[in-house]
């Protein structure tokens, strides 16, 4: 078979420089891989490898570098094939990535996985590996955030126009030995600049090699986020936003421990593209103290409703006209149904609970009669004038034909809605505040929630009303009512106050 490798050694013996580095080395015991890869579209968990190129820089010169391509083992989409000029005719001879496995591993072995984006790199070859049952690990470093940090200011960092901006010729643009080739013309003058000549000879000035350990250290994070500002984060609930450079905030988020989150955030490995675009567009991150887990999860949903950040999709929904609702029938049998809030049918009908669509409130629905051996005719999903599905295949007791009594069926049904309805009808939930000496307080008034707040030591009440005045307004919906009946089927330690 017929292999489309180069593994290039540069020959002779070693420069004492490029074997033994001296103390002006920048980080005397590494080398780098610099590696760049093409693939068969954005996600690690679907997409594959067609090309890989790694180029070892000893911290002065390119020393080694190897390419090859790749058989996918799959079709390369057109659109692909148009970027990169790589078709599945080209791939057709070349190895499969399992058969340079053990080459990629020797050549990084040991060295700085350095790379132009390095989460996608790095996310890409860490999933081939994984799906060989080997775990890939290696220190990375992002020319990014590296060229953000050493030349500052440039209006773009792109690779392609990065390079442009410094005069380093791109050759095979979209090809991995020529992004590869250009990222270690990149590195090369990164490592260089502020380097000195003594006595002849270039040696490497303090505040660069500083520069290059620190990114290694931070190489997880978005280019444009420092270790200064996750380190001025608060380790206390509340909620979070991320900011592009326009300052728009592109996401919301919430956690008990503000900091933690985040760098949770940005250790996680790239799944899409969309998810290394999301974190390339971070650009500053503000923060909402709350106090405790339950407020702040109330607020960021108020948030993400509110403001509707492009990276919180699941979340910004506002619209729920599905209600759950219970009728009793003519034979005496509790039934759940679905249907429009709106509807004519059900004016009269208030709904238990409310969901974005009919899909979700069947699923819904559903949930709930496996879990509570409900009937699927009595809760309008299996339509048929005889016995429902589930009393065939003997999953149901028969309520749906009158052999179960509909005071045996109702106690199931009645501990079906208490699963998802308050158990109280109005109360107030007093929780931790955001300082000593604070409280936050949510208020619940007649299975509806009015909105949170917060009160000081000063603060008493003798009536719904008195709590009802220390709050902030915010809309009631299904959201809020699963954040709320979840904390108070808890472990919590906030103290309620039930009003009747």
């Amino acid at each position: 078979m017929k292999r489309n490798t180069k593994k290039i050694g540069l020959g002779g013996e070693p420069s004492a420089k490029a074997g033994v580095p001296d103390e002006t080395d920048i980080t005397p015991n590494h080398l780098y891989a610099i590696i760049d890869i093409e693939t068969t579209g954005g996600q690690p968990a679907q997409d594959k490898i067609t090309e890989i190129a790694i180029f070892i820089h000893d911290g002065h010169q390119v020393v080694d570098k190897y390419s090859t391509l790749i058989n996918p083992q799959r079709s390369i989409p057109y659109f692909i094939s148009q970027l990169t000029g790589i078709t599945d005719e080209m791939v057709k001879d070349a190895p499969k990535f399992y058969e340079v496995a053990k080459e990629i591993v020797e050549f990084t072995d040991g060295k700085i996985f350095v790379a132009h984006n390095v989460r996608f790199d790095y996310s890409f070859i860490k999933k081939e590996f994984a799906d060989l049952g080997y775990t890939f690990q290696r220190k990375t470093l992002c020319t990014v955030r590296l060229s953000r940090s050493l030349i500052p200011g440039l209006p773009s960092y792109s690779l392609g126009k990065l390079c442009k901006s410094i005069d380093i010729p791109l050759t095979q643009r979209h090809r991995a030995i020529g992004d590869a080739e250009a990222t270690a013309k990149l590195f090369d003058k990164l490592i260089k600049i502020n380097r000195p000549v003594v006595d002849g000879n270039m040696h490497m000035a303090a505040e660069p090699s500083q520069a290059i350990k620190q990114e290694i250290k931070t190489s997880l994070l978005p280019p444009n986020i420092s270790k200064e500002q996750i380190d001025a984060l608060p380790m206390v609930p509340g909620v979070y936003y991320f900011h592009n450079e326009q300052g728009e905030v592109i996401y919301v988020g919430k956690s008990i421990n503000i900091r933690k989150r985040i760098v949770q955030h940005f250790n996680i490995d790239y799944k899409s593209r969309k998810s290394l675009d999301f974190k390339n567009n971070i650009a500053d991150i503000t923060y909402e103290l709350m106090g405790n887990e339950l407020v702040s999860l109330l607020f960021e949903s108020a948030e993400i409703k509110r403001m509707k950040p492009h990276y919180n999709r699941q979340q910004r929904r506002s619209v729920f006209n599905t209600g759950i609702f219970v009728y009793q029938d003519s034979d005496g049998y509790k039934r759940l149904t679905y249907g429009s809030i709106n509807k004519a049918d059900n004016v009269s009908m208030t709904p238990i609970i409310a969901l974005s669509n009919f899909y979700k409130a069947k699923g819904f629905l559903f949930h709930k009669v496996s879990k509570f051996n409900l009937c699927q005719k009595l809760c309008d999903l299996y339509k048929t004038s005889g016995a429902c599905f589930d009393f065939q295949v003997h999953q149901c007791n028969g309520a749906c034909i009158g052999k179960e009594s509909p005071e045996t069926y109702n106690m199931r049904v009645d501990a079906a809605l208490d699963s998802f309805t308050y158990e109280h009808n109005s109360f107030v939930i007093i929780g931790k505040g955001r300082e000593p000496g604070e409280k936050s307080v949510v208020v619940v008034d007649h299975g509806i929630y009015l909105g949170f707040g917060f009160v000081d030591e000063t603060f008493s009440a003798s009536s719904l009303d008195d709590f009802k005045g220390a709050i902030t307004r915010y809309n009631d919906n299904k959201d809020i009512q699963q954040i709320i009946r979840g904390h108070m089927r808890g472990k919590h330690k906030d103290k309620v106050i039930v009003f009747e």
